[in-house]
């Protein structure tokens, strides 16, 4: 009997093994560690998406996010999300986005992100999208963004309809960008 249950063991956590969503690897450039790197799902004919990251200084020194670049888009920046009277607004950062010795800066839904737009094809969750973070500093530094589900507010989340709130997800497919 007690064959029978450690092999209905084994086979539950082989499965709930395959089912645990991947989450990027940190990748380290100088003093800056950059994890939890994910996007979004896109619904069919979308042409922008987001992307959302973790940046932690480790220097002694600021170090600044100047630019970002992806092949699957036409162009991609770095964007501010805020509230103005009661209306979310989208701008982007041009002069970048600071990441202060011994801080860490978050890029997430509803705050600064990452902005892909003119995108060239969908992208699938369980898809790798490979993204170029240009620092001041640091220099150049390839990420690639996990896809999770499309109403995910966090890696690691499923966020497919029927889960959530999609109410608190930002949707930028009517947004209107200065």
């Amino acid at each position: 009997m007690k064959t029978g249950l450690k092999d209905v063991l084994l086979v539950a956590f082989a499965l709930a093994s395959c089912a645990a969503p991947a989450i990027a690897a940190d990748v380290k450039a100088g003093d800056l560690v950059i994890s939890q790197a994910w996007s979004r799902a896109t619904p069919g004919g979308a042409k922008v998406a987001g992307g959302y990251l973790t940046i932690e200084n480790k220097g002694a020194v600021a170090d600044r996010l100047v630019g970002v670049s992806a092949d699957i888009a036409g162009k991609s920046e770095i964007h501010e999300m805020s509230m103005d009277n009661g209306v979310m607004k989208m701008r982007p950062l041009d002069n970048g986005l600071t990441i202060d010795p011994g801080k860490t800066v978050k890029l997430a839904p509803g705050g600064n992100h990452l902005m892909l737009q003119e995108l060239k094809g969908p992208f699938k969750q369980g898809d790798k999208v490979p993204v170029t973070l240009q620092f001041e500093k640091a220099g150049s530094v390839a990420v690639s963004l996990d896809v999770q589900g499309v109403g995910a507010q966090a890696p690691g989340e499923a966020g497919h309809a029927g889960h959530g709130d999609m109410k608190k997800t930002p949707d930028h497919s009517g947004m209107k960008m200065k």
